[in-house]
């Protein structure tokens, strides 16, 4: 082969691969099938992955239970303080039902995210560090049950980080 642009000449597929390429081949798979293993290992035993249980339920099942939760919640001037250590979240067009709420620090709540129409993102970053921040998508059809514990006191801000509104 004189040039690397031009195809090469002759029957060239049936030629013997030179051992060196076969090590670097050997090579190359078994470091992918590591990094793939390694991927599939993390989600499992890595600390960064939110994993929690999911429900199948209807979006009007869930509106019902976010207004349920927002009846039976406490409101004052700060927001809403839930009667457990349940928190209902409901996703809609341009907006969230069921917040804001008022948490205790170092308590653990279970969050129970869902939407109410289509799909959204859902992220809570604290005022002062916007760069840490938990980014998660709700689906419709779905109820995803997500602990939480906030370690440091202070204003959360949840955002929706998709565009919604239009189909």
């Amino acid at each position: 082969m004189e040039s690397p642009i031009e195809p090469p000449e002759g029957d060239w597929w049936s030629e013997k691969v030179n051992r060196r390429e076969t090590i670097w081949l050997g090579i190359s798979g078994l470091w992918a099938m590591t990094l793939f293993g390694w991927m599939a290992g993390w989600t499992q035993f890595g600390e960064q992955n939110q994993i929690g249980e999911t429900l199948e339920v209807s979006t009007d099942r869930y509106r019902e239970k976010v207004t349920a939760f927002a009846d039976r919640a406490t409101e004052t001037e700060r927001g809403l303080v839930p009667p457990d250590t349940d928190v209902h979240v409901g996703a809609f067009r341009y907006g969230f039902d069921g917040l804001p709420a008022v948490l205790e620090t170092g308590t653990e709540y279970t969050f129970h995210l869902g939407t109410c129409d289509v799909q959204h993102g859902f992220s809570v970053r604290q005022e002062d560090t916007l760069s840490k921040q938990l980014s998660l998508q709700m689906l419709p059809g779905y109820e995803w049950l997500m602990p939480m514990e906030f370690d440091e006191p202070g204003t959360y801000y949840v955002v929706c980080n998709d565009t919604v509104g239009h189909k």
